[in-house]
């Protein structure tokens, strides 16, 4: 079958060959690649190739919609444990994987630059870091569904992927602190947003990598 993919916004790799879609609502699936809008913030999950803090690769919240740095790659604990194309079921543990740098979202007990609370940080090298890496989708139905905002609760710290609104200075001036916190409020509520999102196929060969 050939691809049915449209794309919102220009994604740095090709499209997959067998069942992206971004319109129709519906569930995040594994494998899809996506932007995550923090809600309360309205600003974009990022990352780019310049170190802080503990000296790993930095993640901040950006404004533009359009930034090729902002997506992320929706995997499992293990590649067997989410399956490309399978809903992400609410209370699933996975991992976002940084397109463009092929690093890990990651947190560890480290103090973030600017709020003091938990730095979060992009980790690992194409594809793999650690077990610092695992992140619990926090929803309230029996799939994350698109449209829904969620949570996500790190396995390792316990701490919420979260952002209240501290800005940097120079090299990344204006873009948003991310950081875990302990408590779940408001600013740790995100939304799918752009991307391409994996439909199921009942066959797994024709379904190559993003």
């Amino acid at each position: 079958a050939k691809a049915n993919c449209r794309v919102v916004s220009a994604l740095p790799r090709r499209c997959p060959a067998a069942g992206g879609d971004t319109s129709a609502p519906g569930a995040v699936t594994c494998g899809s690649v996506l932007k995550l809008l923090n809600t309360r913030h309205s600003v974009r999950l990022h990352s780019h190739e310049v170190k802080y803090g503990s000296g790993q690769q930095s993640v901040t919240g950006v404004e533009a919609s359009d930034d090729a740095n902002s997506y992320w790659r929706i995997r499992g604990k293990s590649d067997s444990s989410c399956q490309r194309g399978t809903p992400v079921k609410c209370g699933q543990a996975i991992r976002l994987t940084h397109v463009n740098t092929g690093k890990n979202l990651h947190t560890h007990h480290f103090p973030s630059p600017l709020s003091n609370n938990q730095e979060v940080s992009a980790f690992g090298d194409d594809g793999e870091g650690d077990d610092l890496d695992f992140w619990i989708v926090q929803c309230s139905g029996t799939y994350w569904e698109r449209e829904d905002a969620v949570r996500f609760k790190h396995v390792g710290t316990e701490v919420f992927l979260s952002i209240t609104g501290e800005q940097y200075g120079h090299p990344i001036r204006g873009q948003r602190e991310v950081h875990g916190m302990t408590a779940a409020n408001h600013h740790n509520y995100w939304k799918a947003m752009e991307g391409v999102f994996i439909k199921p196929s009942l066959d797994p060969a024709k379904h190559d990598e993003l």
